[in-house]
């Protein structure tokens, strides 16, 4: 496939000129509006290289590539002007932020040389992203699975709490949900300290003995140390190392941040947290909730607030009896999936996605699994 160019110039045969230029090597799209150029664009298919004209009626050069920049940042963008005073330069690589800048007439063998060039500087600046994202990705999954696989009850808390702060994040809208949910996914790391049955002793609400205190004190710093040394993470780490934070200031990290000054993420981690420990040891959402209410200088009013909005939702999760055929996405797997043999294949309390359901399915045909499943089957799936 071609890389996508997009020329954007006021002057018909100046725009036919430079696309019969670069038709062979690319798809090119032309506009002759600035304005209509950026409605028209497609963030789903974002152009490679933009090169525009400095002086158009309504938006001029520099203004359309800074928001250019704006809705498609990985976009490299060049400038072609026969105005080429060092004024317009300067302002065009500082207010712009412009690759290359080029003056009219310019030789087919330059315009091309400079395309080819912003093109291949778009193909390293989206390869390394995409790179880093899936190291990313892949090494965060890693490290929840790892989680799961030496603590089972460190895993199934992972499942049902990434539940909880996905809701919270939402209903604050934050836009970067994928900060809270990785923060969620990697919260229990430091749970791999902690003395065999410490998290069902916690469950069950039996006491620790002083050693237990202390480590499961010290385990979300662990997890904090650890998760910093990604890429990217840093404020998740810090996310994770406030979860036993109360909103008073009493918890760990013991230093004097309290109220606003814990970071949000923080804060959701810590009424997600405790609330999914209340769920365990209380039949019921409403009994759960007003066990942390005894407490409830600890948590963050809003948080509250919106927890005690989800009571109804969770209350209305229905448990039903279904077969492999109609599994799909948003259930929530109510017991374990074990294959004919015995060995655990999927976790209880793990939200269903099209990729899951696509290895129970794998499962099936290659190792035997159960014909039907209990799950939790929210009111909007049906």
């Amino acid at each position: 496939m071609k890389p996508r160019i997009l020329l954007v110039d006021d002057e018909p045969n100046v725009l036919s000129a430079l696309r019969r230029q670069l038709r062979e090597l690319y798809e090119v799209d032309v506009q002759s509006v600035p304005a209509e150029a950026l409605k028209r664009l497609d963030r789903t298919k974002p152009y490679a290289a933009a090169v525009s004209d400095f002086k158009m009626p309504g938006m001029n050069g520099i203004e359309f590539l800074n928001e250019l920049k704006t809705l498609s940042p990985d976009t490299t963008r060049l400038m072609l002007t026969g105005y080429a005073d060092l004024d317009n330069a300067i302002r065009a690589v500082n207010d712009g932020n412009i690759f290359r800048f080029l003056t009219k007439p310019c030789e087919r063998d330059n315009l091309l040389q400079n395309v080819a060039d912003a093109v291949r500087q778009y193909e390293l600046v989206t390869a390394k992203r995409v790179l880093l994202e899936k190291t990313l990705k892949g090494s965060v999954d890693l490290l929840s699975e790892i989680t799961a696989m030496v603590n089972p009850h460190a895993g199934e808390r992972i499942n049902r709490v990434r539940r909880y702060v996905r809701y919270f994040a939402e209903k604050k809208e934050f836009k970067d949900l994928w900060r809270y949910d990785i923060a969620a996914m990697l919260c229990q790391l430091g749970t791999l300290i902690l003395p065999p049955g410490t998290l069902e002793t916690l469950e069950t609400g039996g006491e620790l003995t002083p050693e237990q205190v202390q480590l499961w004190e010290m385990h979300p710093v662990i997890a904090q140390s650890l998760v910093s040394k990604l890429p990217r993470l840093n404020s998740i780490a810090d996310m994770i190392a406030y979860q036993l934070k109360g909103f008073d200031g009493t918890g760990t990290p013991r230093d004097n941040l309290k109220e606003e000054d814990i970071p949000i993420g923080g804060r959701i981690l810590k009424v997600a947290l405790d609330y999914d420990m209340a769920r365990q040891r209380e039949e019921n959402p409403q009994k759960a909730f007003l066990s942390m209410e005894k407490t409830i200088e600890e948590y963050d009013p809003e948080l509250m607030y919106y927890l005690e909005g989800m009571l109804g939702v969770e209350a209305r999760y229905a448990i039903r009896t279904v077969t492999l055929q109609e599994l799909i996405p948003g259930m929530v797997l109510h017991e374990d999936v074990v294959s004919r043999q015995g060995a655990l294949l999927v976790r209880k309390s793990l939200e269903l996605t099209k990729d899951k359901i696509d290895r129970m399915h794998m499962f099936a045909e290659k190792v035997g699994i159960p014909e039907t499943f209990t799950v939790l089957v929210p009111e909007t799936v049906d």
